[in-house]
């Protein structure tokens, strides 16, 4: 561009290339992990934003969303359709109100960006108020209606050099730096001012040196651990003449295993209420555990003292079981939002589809002589839910089920959150799941080892407990806050001086 104020991208070329933009930024994550194209895709919806009204910028925000979603959480057709047995009809509608929801917030996005800056987009605009609105929008999308922070910038970064910025300001903090790079970019290109090129030079290699700090410590000795993935399909999980092949299965497997400090197994594993098979399963299995040294840790849901409420939980078998009840549950796979809406179809009356949140300051579990933070599934894609484990817990567990998603992205996406987690703690996580992917991830976010998906399969290693602290753990996300904060209050009154000075 010649004139800061030119948009190379008039009419429904605007338009093609904001759909374009948001369908490539998924591949940036897993499974694909070419994470430069998540600064490539936003440097094409600013650029697409430049020069436009309110209106056009709220439909090339939608646009974007729409392609971002629709091919990156594709993955909702297949439990909707699949498992949930809807027709492809009613699954495809439900998928695309899904994904055109979402989209619209990056619509309403674009629209108050324009609102507060102008139809021409500054310097200052670039670098400072469109990645700031990047950054709340996922901020935003974490938090709405219980929060969906899937397909954040930052996670696919773990791949590249700002790995090494996740431990410090987390995963959100890497999405800001990857949006900030985007509007370094473009106010180069709009205003051919190339020396705007030394600011993403400063952070790409910054957060490269910063992979080499060691924030945690290694404590105790290396745990031998084995993981459970016992591949039962999910059509069958849930019948009850299922049952006694599940838990003789899981048994079985970990008998052949008894060399393990600890055995973990995937998130209701045992398709059964806690109370009916703890004197008869439960309670000797875990006897017989503990007199080879051996500690497990299974999920299974959990009935509450009142009779009539249920959590879906993780106990231990030790000696005076210990349970974790899943805090933050997922719409339409933990619970149905409105329950008016059971018996339409069988998507909204999925099994065990009625639990309730467990409380927060739920007892330690301790493991392998490690106290250890537990999360459920979805949980571990909530940054600040794994922050209140740590830095008491040495060792992380994820237990899941994946298997509602066949053999779409959301397994690989759901393992690099994972990961991510580790990075921000400093903490190693053994990650346990129905099908796969289960895996051992370092205190880098790196995995050690993996299972294959859809295969029977125990994975068996030594996994090293950590303690101390990253400065992420230490702070949280107040650091970065405070310099979005000063960041906005600089922005807004550069706004004021030019507006009180226009003529």
């Amino acid at each position: 561009m010649t004139n800061p104020g030119q948009n190379a991208w008039q009419g429904a070329l605007g338009s093609w290339a904001a759909l374009v933009a948001g369908a490539i930024l998924p591949f940036s994550l897993a499974p694909f992990h070419f994470y430069p194209l998540a600064v490539f895709s936003l440097l094409m919806l600013f650029l697409s934003w430049q020069n436009v009204t309110p209106r056009q910028a709220f439909w090339r925000g939608s646009l974007f969303g729409t392609g971002m979603f629709g091919v990156g959480v594709s993955w909702v057709y297949v439990a909707i359709h699949v498992f949930g047995q809807a027709s492809v009809l009613l699954a495809g509608m439900l998928t695309a109100l899904f994904v055109i929801a979402l989209g619209l917030m990056v619509g309403v996005l674009g629209w108050l960006l324009k609102r507060l800056s102008g139809p021409v987009f500054s310097a200052k605009d670039f670098l400072i108020l469109l990645p700031i609105g990047w950054l709340l929008f996922e901020w935003f999308k974490a938090w709405f209606l219980t929060g969906f922070p899937w397909l954040e910038l930052g996670t696919g970064q773990i791949e590249g050099p700002l790995a090494g910025v996740i431990p410090l300001i987390g995963v959100h903090g890497a999405s800001w730096l990857v949006a900030l790079t985007a509007g370094s970019l473009a106010v180069s290109l709009c205003w051919r001012k190339w020396s705007f090129l030394l600011l993403p030079l400063v952070i790409w290699s910054g957060g490269y040196a910063l992979k080499s700090i060691e924030w945690t410590q290694p404590t105790g000795e290396p745990i031998k651990a084995a993981l459970v993935q016992g591949n039962v399909p999910q059509e069958i999980k849930w019948d009850p003449q299922q049952l006694r092949n599940t838990l003789q299965l899981y048994a079985d497997l970990s008998r052949e295993n008894w060399d393990a400090d600890v055995i973990v197994w995937p998130e209701n594993a045992a398709t059964a209420f806690y109370h009916q098979i703890a004197e008869g399963y439960l309670t000797p299995l875990g006897q017989e555990a503990r007199s080879r040294n051996t500690d497990i840790i299974l999920g299974l849901p959990v009935l509450d003292e009142n009779g009539e409420d249920y959590y879906n939980s993780m106990v231990s078998l030790t000696e005076t079981p210990v349970f974790y009840h899943k805090r933050h549950l997922v719409p339409f796979g933990d619970y149905v939002p409105f329950e008016t809406l059971r018996g339409l179809i069988k998507f909204f009356d999925l099994p065990m589809s009625g639990f309730v949140p467990g409380t927060t300051g739920q007892p330690q579990m301790m493991l392998a002589g490690q106290p250890v933070g537990v999360s459920i599934c979805y949980e571990d894609a909530f940054s600040s839910e794994i922050l209140d484990t740590v830095p008491a817990a040495t060792l992380l567990i994820n237990a899941t089920n994946n298997a509602w998603y066949g053999d779409s992205f959301a397994p690989h996406q759901h393992l690099q959150i994972s990961r991510s987690r580790g990075l921000e703690t400093g903490r190693p996580i053994l990650r346990v799941t129905t099908n796969g992917i289960s895996a051992f991830i370092d205190h880098k976010g790196k995995i050690l080892q993996k299972s294959p998906q859809f295969e029977l399969a125990v994975l068996t290693g030594d996994i090293q407990a950590r303690n101390g602290s990253t400065p992420y753990v230490r702070f949280g996300q107040w650091p970065l806050l405070i310099v979005i904060l000063l960041l906005l209050i600089g922005w807004a009154y550069g706004q004021f001086l030019y507006r009180r000075h226009e003529p």
